[in-house]
């Protein structure tokens, strides 16, 4: 065999092995989906089994949200210095410990609720190393369209978030809601695995030690704050009606909540991830910004037809088409980001997740709180929630009008 064949068959292999490498965060973001909504299928049932007030129920999503948040900030700090591998392994040992030890540490410890939120912690903390690293994993490895391979990468948060809700729900009405701490084991079964996925397949460094731009320097750039309000309105945009849809399919249509959180939030889920698919597939021959901008217009109106149409179909249709609308908005932003700051490394990842995360946490508390104003009319809120895909689109015309020139670490 003479060296060209060598360095072909080299070539080769290294492709097939970055191949596991992207499959190994496919199945980290189907994790960070359970983690996120296996919890609120069983919200009543942990109120009924355990004597729990619904008023601390709801602390467990603010909890799990908290936690990303403060996962996010140790991120920009801390990981380039622990390692990238380290760090992503640990993120599948602590959702799979999570979600074990929903099931059985509520009955071992003497405050069922205690045992429940230790779990949530635990499983949040994986899963807030898992929407930080994941990206950066994935922009770091030798793929040919980065913007693709991105909107490809967070479909599967869509398709994890629908497996979750229809397969413990299937499991749920098949063995009986009481057997729901094996449905959670189950689920522990995707980050275990993974473990050996992410232990074996190569992982590149986003930028050489001691390269990557400091958030003091990140905060200095214009651009860099320009994608923080991108950021923050991809994930208002999202959340605010991903949060309310089941509540207000139920308000709205009369339906059953069963049938409510299968036509509202899986519904949303799937359109989500054909959008991302769609780009994924054929984002080469669609200018990015430009369809981030069309997906802002076209999520604007989604907000308007949900909120001020007085036919329920055309509600709903609002509703799910919202869902298509904001598919590319959060890895579209972490794509113009990583191209128009190359240098930004994995603390402008850790910050923009972070925003993210704020943004996913301000939208549904806004719409809860102007339709609790309005006389419990969630149409008010979701009137209100319209102003998040709106910003969006003027910081993406401001984006567009500003320098685009890459921004390289300078010392201090």
């Amino acid at each position: 065999m003479n060296t060209h064949e060598i360095k072909k068959t080299m070539n080769i292999s290294s492709k097939l092995n970055y191949k596991k490498t992207l499959r190994a965060c496919y199945l980290g973001f189907i994790t960070q989906a359970i983690a996120a909504n296996f919890a609120p299928l069983i919200f009543l049932k942990l109120h009924k089994d355990y004597q729990i007030p619904l008023g601390l129920i709801a602390l467990i999503p603010t909890t799990f949200f908290f936690t990303q948040l403060l996962v996010d900030i140790f991120c920009a700090k801390f990981v380039d210095k622990i390692g990238y591998r380290i760090s992503i392994v640990a993120s599948e040992i602590f959702s799979a410990v999570g979600l074990i030890a929903l099931a059985f540490l509520p009955e071992l410890l003497s405050s069922s609720f205690a045992g429940i939120m230790i779990s949530v912690v635990i499983y949040a903390i994986g899963s807030g190393l898992i929407e930080v690293l994941c990206s950066p994993i994935v922009e770091a490895c030798p793929f040919e369209n980065k913007e693709k391979t991105m909107s490809l990468l967070h479909s599967f948060y869509c398709w994890g978030w629908l497996g979750v809700t229809v397969i413990s729900s299937l499991l749920f009405t098949a063995f009986g809601i009481d057997n729901w701490k094996w449905v959670a084991c189950f689920w522990a079964l995707i980050p275990l695995y993974n473990i050996y996925n992410f232990a074996t397949c190569p992982i590149e460094k986003l930028v050489d030690s001691g390269k990557g731009m400091t958030i003091l320097l990140l905060f200095r750039s214009p651009l860099f704050w320009v994608a923080v309000m991108l950021m923050i309105c991809s994930g208002a945009s999202e959340l605010s009606m991903a949060q309310w849809a089941s509540a207000f399919v139920e308000s709205g249509l009369g339906l059953s909540k069963t049938v409510c959180d299968l036509a509202g939030p899986c519904l949303f889920a799937v359109t989500m991830g054909i959008c991302r698919v769609f780009y994924g597939k054929f984002g080469e021959k669609v200018e990015l910004t430009k369809f981030m901008i069309s997906s802002g217009l076209l999520c604007l109106i989604c907000y308007i037809m949900a909120s001020l149409s007085h036919n329920a179909v055309v509600a709903l249709t609002g509703c799910v088409l919202c869902g298509f609308s904001v598919g590319i908005m959060w890895p579209g932003t972490l794509s113009i980001s990583s191209k128009k700051i190359p240098t930004g490394g994995t603390a402008m990842f850790a910050l923009l997740a972070m925003a993210g995360d704020l943004g996913g946490s301000i939208g549904p508390s806004l719409v809860g709180m102007i339709s609790q104003k309005a006389g419990d009319k969630l149409q008010y809120g979701l009137l209100f929630g319209g102003i998040f895909p709106l910003l969006l689109v003027v910081f993406l015309i401001i984006l567009k009008f500003m320098k685009g020139k890459e921004i390289s670490p300078v010392s201090d």
